[in-house]
């Protein structure tokens, strides 16, 4: 975790109410780092449904493996508790990491009192180091005595690593009769380029959702919010997005949804869809050693999938996140990782813009280019590149960071 905040870190950070059915507490289990907290136990009502979506990386965390068993196991999953620790991944442990799982699992349902299947896990950190899991015996069970529903922010520092601060997001809605919360909060900021979920995040919500319903509003809301972020183009092997429906406002008038589409859920929908998209924009920003947001636009593609592999191919080029880090419109790397995507592209017909001054058009410098105008743009903290390839309808954006030398020197000392 990095001693100094990321300046494009959000200046206004909101109340998170409470969420009845769900209560949290941390605590230090001493699993890596020195004098802080490193675990989070949330405890949730009985019949909370469960939700969740995972990295797409073929040698995926040992948690992983218990979260995506537990969710497929039925078809209406409920969950009991979270146990979520930073500092250490438990990835690539083999037979030793599956223990560890087992352990922390049948430890929280102790101190909880519910069955290890109604316990989700949640690990970050170090890959290839083993998990002592023996260290979260005693303290689970005193989190347990001391969890209160109003202990969001102190849960989303729990769980951070080389972030900056704290990610968290909330929205309220009316559903039927009820004001229902959603309430979010994530950690990452490397080892970024999300497929299917992002590094951790856990949504809660008051709302009546059946698991299936909420599994397909999960898998749904990645697409457009984590699934279009990327740090610097490594998918982790530990991402896990978990959402959480403790029903409780079925007392307070709200129905119960059975399924994603019904229409008394449209609302809903889109404040759990902007919780999401929040908490994306908030890991873009705190990229490591981050200097600088930056926002890709890639209209006129030939379709939504073609501009968004071009999108990625500019947000994750080195050379084009460089040059945003010295603060220079080279578009001549912007038209190189155009070209490179692999999607149909014409030179001749592609314009590039940087924070709205169009620098490129028609396969060559813009005749109004002006350098002074162009310089002074790229100084501020938000940079958007906007790409106009002029073959289509297809449009889209993702969120990255620029890339600097205290990137280099976070993951050059991460083990260390």
């Amino acid at each position: 975790m990095s001693s100094a905040v990321s300046p494009n870190a959000p200046t206004n950070v909101p109340e998170m109410p409470a969420i009845s059915g769900v209560k949290l507490a941390t605590a230090s289990a001493g699993i890596r780092y020195k004098d802080r907290t490193d675990v989070l136990l949330a405890i949730l009502d009985k019949g909370t449904a469960v939700a969740g979506v995972f990295t797409q990386s073929k040698c995926p965390s040992a948690p992983v493996e218990w979260c995506r068993a537990k969710l497929g196991s039925s078809k209406a999953a409920v969950a009991r508790a979270l146990v979520v620790n930073s500092g250490n991944a438990n990835a690539f442990t083999g037979k030793t990491g599956r223990q560890a799982t087992a352990m922390t699992a049948a430890i929280a349902a102790k101190a909880v009192g519910c069955r290890p299947n109604e316990v989700f896990l949640a690990s970050t950190g170090v890959i290839g180091e083993p998990l002592d899991a023996t260290k979260f015996d005693g303290v689970l069970a005193a989190l347990a005595t001391k969890v209160a529903p109003d202990e969001w922010m102190s849960a989303a520092r729990a769980i951070m690593t080389t972030d900056t601060f704290p990610k968290v997001a909330t929205a309220t809605v009316r559903l039927g009769k009820a004001r229902v919360t959603i309430n979010g909060m994530a950690k990452g900021a490397g080892m970024i380029a999300p497929n299917m979920a992002t590094m951790l995040a856990f949504v809660f919500t008051d709302a009546p959702i059946a698991s299936g319903a909420l599994q397909s509003l999960l898998k749904a809301g990645v697409e457009d919010t984590f699934n279009a972020v990327t740090i610097d183009g490594d998918t982790s092997t530990s991402d896990t997005l978990l959402a959480f429906a403790t029903g409780t406002a079925l007392a307070d008038g709200a129905p119960k949804i059975s399924r994603a589409s019904d229409p008394r859920l449209k609302a809903f929908t889109t404040a759990f869809q902007s919780v999401l998209a929040d908490l994306a924009e908030q890991v873009a920003r705190d990229g490591e050693g981050a200097r600088k947001l930056v926002e890709i636009i890639v209209e006129g593609a030939v379709s939504k999938a073609s501009a968004r592999k071009i999108a990625m191919s500019v947000a994750n080029s080195p050379l084009v996140k460089t040059a945003i880090a010295g603060e220079d419109a080279n578009w001549g790397r912007v038209v190189m990782a155009v070209g490179k995507a692999g999607e149909p592209a014409d030179r001749d017909r592609l314009s590039i813009s940087f924070n709205g001054i169009r620098v490129a058009s028609r396969g060559a410098r813009d005749p109004s280019y002006d350098e002074a105008e162009v310089s002074a743009a790229m100084k501020r903290p938000k940079i958007q590149i906007r790409i106009t390839l002029g073959l289509g309808k297809g449009r889209d954006r993702v969120l990255t960071c620029d890339l600097t030398k205290e990137y280099v020197t976070i993951n050059g000392d991460y083990r260390s």
